[in-house]
């Protein structure tokens, strides 16, 4: 097969889908290896480390698109690329569609055949490709939660960690997976007073036993969510329901009723957002205030921290990479369960439900597809 690696074009993202490590592995495997020039520079890859490797080096991404069987990136497809995807080419990336309607319906229109890295599950419900970014932004979004505080920045001048004789700042987390356990650690270890909200019960048990003592579990309810919001120097949003919108916890009413100059973190606005008053922000332009309170909501956090993200997603999706080269897209859907939940859109079809109820969009099962 015939692999694409794009140069990402959203803004400020440095990342890029696949190393000089992974093009090995994939000439290993038989398969051709095309890079755009300069994919890599962001993260520390050159492209003679590509072409050591045995990749072959291109100019333009149309020439990979009309050339590549899969083409793979780290963010979903932009506009000026919409037209170029082929029908029946393979799309490996994230798409997080639940959220794109416009990005839907230019891959429905392009007969392509798209799998979602966020989407791919384990038997365990885990997300195996969402989980090494999930990891960089959580931690991150603590960094940029007390960077915000400060007077400097618009904040309200509060120490996360506190010094002795004075109290620490407040941390409140919303969600309990894998961004919200990784926003706690790191708020926990700077000495911040954590309160980390989960609806599931037995998610709950697990983490009192294993978050330090200054990380307190509750359960997640509006009352709850309305109480403590009161007293958070930062609040991250870290919910996900895999494949669809996230949902909306914070309303405007209780933004009221924050502390002047507290922040706001949304990890789940590449879902839509789980702050009524969110918004997509950039690297270049990363926060607003609304009702005097600071919203970070960067769509693709880990892009500012390249190196470590590209060598942790490229951990994570290699194995799958190769395994759809290797089968081809429907022999690797038919022998993986996993891969057959990755799989978004095919051929015009729209076989993740979560995308379709987004939209009001017909389902087909991508079993029927096979």
């Amino acid at each position: 097969m015939i692999v694409g690696i794009l140069k990402e074009i959203k803004t400020e993202e440095n990342r890029v889908a696949m190393t000089p490590s992974g093009v090995e592995v994939m000439k290993m495997n038989q398969h051709t290896v095309l890079v755009e020039k300069g994919a890599g520079i962001g993260s520390g890859f050159e492209d003679e480390m590509y072409v050591n490797a045995g990749a072959d080096i291109i100019d333009t991404p149309k020439e990979i698109y009309d050339r590549a069987d899969m083409v793979m990136h780290v963010k979903e497809p932009m506009p000026q690329e919409y037209d170029m995807i082929r029908e029946n080419q393979i799309v490996f990336t994230y798409l997080h569609l639940a959220a794109a309607e416009e990005l839907t319906h230019a891959l429905i229109k392009s007969n392509s055949v798209c799998i979602a890295y966020e989407t791919i599950q384990k038997a365990d419900g885990s997300l195996p490709l969402l989980t090494p970014m999930s990891e960089v932004a959580g931690r991150m979004a603590i960094q940029q939660g007390a960077k915000y505080l400060e007077m400097a920045q618009g904040g309200e001048g509060v120490l996360l960690g506190g010094v002795p004789g004075v109290d620490p700042g407040t941390v409140l987390v919303l969600g309990g997976g894998v961004v919200g356990t990784n926003a706690a650690k790191m708020a926990c270890g700077l000495g911040a007073k954590v309160y980390l909200l989960d609806m599931n019960l037995e998610r709950l048990r697990y983490l009192s036993d294993v978050m330090p003592s200054n990380c307190f579990l509750l359960m997640s309810s509006p009352a709850t969510i309305r109480r403590l919001i009161m007293e958070a120097d930062v609040v991250v949003g870290a919910v996900l329901i895999p494949g669809a919108k996230a949902s909306r916890l914070v309303n405007r009413d209780m933004l009221k009723t924050m502390k002047k100059g507290a922040v706001l973190v949304d990890v789940a606005i590449d879902q839509g957002g789980c702050f009524e008053t969110s918004e997509p922000t950039t690297h270049t332009d990363p926060i607003y205030t609304v009702e005097g309170v600071t919203h970070y909501c960067v769509a693709n956090m880990p892009g500012a921290l390249a190196k470590t993200s590209t060598l942790a997603l490229t951990n994570a999706t290699l194995s799958y990479a190769v395994s759809i080269a290797n089968k081809g897209w429907q022999k690797a859907c038919n022998e993986s369960e996993e891969i057959r939940k990755g799989a978004n859109v095919i051929n015009g079809k729209v076989c993740y439900k979560g995308v379709a109820d987004a939209f009001n969009l017909d389902y087909v099962p991508v079993e029927d597809l096979l």
